[in-house]
């Protein structure tokens, strides 16, 4: 008797969804694109605080703040 397959579920690709793969060229020019920034910077990034998306994004945006020379909002 043949295994029963498991039934696919969406836990999967939302938890793929919140990370950036930093190796994979399709999702470092994404998130450049989506943050305006460089892919090399994008990389950096991922390197610097993981590859969590939110955390990648927020550490991108804090360099878009200081570069207007304003504070974070909080």
């Amino acid at each position: 008797m043949a295994k029963k397959a498991k039934q696919q579920t969406a836990r999967g690709r939302k938890l793929d969804r919140a990370r950036v793969a930093g190796g994979q060229d399709y999702e470092v020019s994404y998130e450049s694109r989506k943050t305006g920034k460089s892919a090399a910077s994008v990389k950096k990034a991922v390197k610097k605080v993981g590859a969590s998306r939110k955390r990648v994004e927020r550490r991108l945006g804090a360099a878009i703040r200081k570069s207007l020379g304003t504070k974070p909002s909080r």
